[in-house]
């Protein structure tokens, strides 16, 4: 396959197989990393495709593929999320008392935490949040509230220990 073919590929099949791959294992990151696989297995391959929905086919079948292997793994099963290792991992500037609320809002739901960081912590506008996410700002606003009554729940809760 030509260099140009596998741009072509890329930009006409990307969003499908990075689509596949976050539906398969629900982990965008690792959705990125099948696509990436599976392009460079497309590079590598020696196949000729008989059409383009052949092709598309073909790259689909590879990300579930590989999807699959990537649950199936012996890593992936005994690995954990960055958001659960975060929680017990201490931070520089919350031992000087800077942040005590860091810990407190990882356990914010993950697209009300972004917004609050966000607004918050990098002092964002709401506006801007909402081209930053690439949602509406009405649903920025909405996260916000959200995310400060599971904030103050949590502080409530912490009071109480």
């Amino acid at each position: 396959m030509t260099e140009s073919e596998l741009e072509k590929a890329v930009r006409e099949h990307y969003s499908s197989v990075y689509g596949v791959a976050l539906c398969s294992c629900k982990n965008p990151s690792d959705a990125f990393d099948i696509a990436q696989e599976v392009f460079l297995k497309l590079l590598l391959c020696d196949t000729s495709f008989e059409s383009t929905e052949h092709l598309k086919a073909w790259l689909l079948r590879c990300a579930i593929n590989k999807s699959t292997d990537l649950l199936r793994s012996h890593w992936h099963k005994f690995s954990q999320p960055l958001e659960s290792v975060s929680e017990r991992t201490t931070d520089p500037l919350e031992k000087s008392g800077e942040n005590r609320l860091i810990p407190i809002l990882m356990k914010v739901s993950r697209k009300c935490r972004a917004v609050l960081y966000l607004h918050y912590f990098e002092e964002y506008t709401v506006a801007d949040i909402a081209r930053i996410l690439c949602v509406s700002e009405s649903a920025v606003r909405a996260r916000l509230t959200r995310g400060k009554e599971q904030l103050r729940k949590l502080l409530e809760n912490e009071r109480k220990m």
